[in-house]
């Protein structure tokens, strides 16, 4: 089985995110036999709710879509290093493999801060693969905040 990645449709969530004046973050979850199930961008401000984060929606609504409240096989595309809340998120939805764009020095929680997947008392690690797209995730980021300057 080749691999083909997702990433350009988390982009284009982080695109629509950033249309709505929401931080430009997209999320893509992918099921094993490599059709999208899911696909989310932030909605924080939208729905007055500090966890509508593009991860969490797309979670959710594959988990809802599955009749689960595990995801094990799934893929999840984020243009984002996903922050400490929604990496413990993909842990206890039991995501299979994590790709993710641009790395966050600040609030990541995967390379980043508490290293969420890497502790010790994570119940599970996914495989995880960063720098997928970092430059145009970067740059929608790095835009976005610019233009509120």
């Amino acid at each position: 089985m080749s691999f083909t990645s997702h990433m350009d449709a988390a982009l284009a969530e982080a695109r629509a995110a950033a249309a709505r004046g929401e931080v430009p973050v997209g999320a893509v979850v992918v099921a094993p036999g490599g059709a999208v199930v899911a696909r989310a961008g932030n909605r924080t401000r939208e729905l007055a709710d500090p966890t509508a984060h593009a991860e969490l929606l797309a979670i959710r609504a594959a988990c809802a879509a599955a009749g689960s409240d595990r995801l094990p096989g799934h893929d999840l595309y984020v243009t984002l290093e996903p922050c400490p809340m929604c990496a413990a998120a993909i842990g206890f939805a039991r995501i299979a493999r994590l790709y993710y764009g641009a790395a966050d020095p600040k609030s990541g929680g995967v390379a980043h801060g508490p290293r969420v997947l890497a502790h010790p008392q994570s119940h599970h690690r996914p495989e995880i693969y960063d720098g997928i797209a970092a430059g145009p995730a970067a740059a929608l980021l790095r835009d976005f905040f610019a233009d509120l300057r």
